[in-house]
């Protein structure tokens, strides 16, 4: 069992991490991937052409796999909306851990039965 400064300790963590939800902008999932293509250039045989650069989002819905191209000036605003995804994320993850501790330490079980013998 935690003890009380303990509890308190998470439960203020728990407020501090839900403050920061709060504030959380735009969120999208997925990752940009920075693409170049490299084609045979026809005006100078055995000579490459790099094409590009190009942005692809990608990300997943309802299990299949997504790509949409991005406009060059897209590209900060959906990459700052998926970090923003990534940190509302761990900080999830880090509230149902510290929820999980509080809620174990905070609330009575079953009480169990000696076994006879």
């Amino acid at each position: 069992m935690a003890t009380q400064k303990e509890l308190e300790q998470w439960r203020r963590r728990h407020a501090r991490l839900a403050a920061q939800l709060a504030k959380t902008g735009l969120i999208v999932q997925g990752t940009i991937t920075e693409r170049t293509i490299e084609r045979e250039d026809k005006s100078e045989p055995g000579k490459t052409k790099a094409y590009g650069p190009y942005y692809q989002w990608t990300f997943k819905d309802k299990g299949k796999t997504v790509t949409v191209n991005l406009a060059k000036g897209q590209v900060r605003a959906y990459q700052h909306a998926i970090d923003n995804h990534r940190r509302m994320e761990a900080a999830l993850m880090e509230m149902r851990a510290l929820s999980l501790l509080i809620l174990e330490n905070s609330t009575q079980g079953v009480i169990r039965r000696k076994r006879k013998q």
